[in-house]
């Protein structure tokens, strides 16, 4: 009788350390999932960073990128010559940020004229735009 006991104990805490590690799976098999929204999020952070660096001083001294491209064009006239040289900057400043796919634009005084950019917009998917203005200049940055 003693043995029917000890069989019956034994059974018992086999099934309780099955039954944890079932428990155990399924709550690290839902935390493991994905989720879509954190590339959303990515993205958005991406266009943020980029365009907080564009627009940053490292001291007090310094000129933003951003300031000294609005003084290419005020000085300029927006004239096309002005509009080049601020678009081959534009160009070679966020192309050291590795961007796959960007577009860089001013949005008032130039009306939506893009600057630089990178692959194709029309085809672009989950945009995030970050935006800065400097003067009369606003400065809108797409990347998907």
């Amino acid at each position: 009788m003693l043995d029917e006991k000890g069989y019956f104990y034994i059974i018992d805490a086999i099934l309780a350390v099955v039954l944890l590690l079932v428990v155990f799976l399924i709550v690290n098999s839902a935390i493991s999932i994905s989720d879509d929204s954190t590339d959303d999020i990515k993205n958005s952070k991406d266009a943020q960073d980029v365009m907080e660096i564009l627009s940053a001083k490292v001291n007090f001294t310094d000129n933003t990128f951003i300031g000294d491209i609005s003084k290419i064009l005020e000085d300029g006239g927006n004239s096309k010559e002005s509009v080049r040289e601020v678009s081959k900057i534009s160009k070679d400043r966020l192309s050291s940020f590795n961007l796959e796919n960007y577009r860089f634009t001013e949005n008032n005084v130039l009306k939506g004229k893009t600057l630089a950019s990178n692959g194709d917009y029309s085809k672009a998917k989950d945009v995030a735009v970050a935006t800065r203005n400097y003067d009369d200049y606003s400065y809108s940055l797409s990347t998907w």
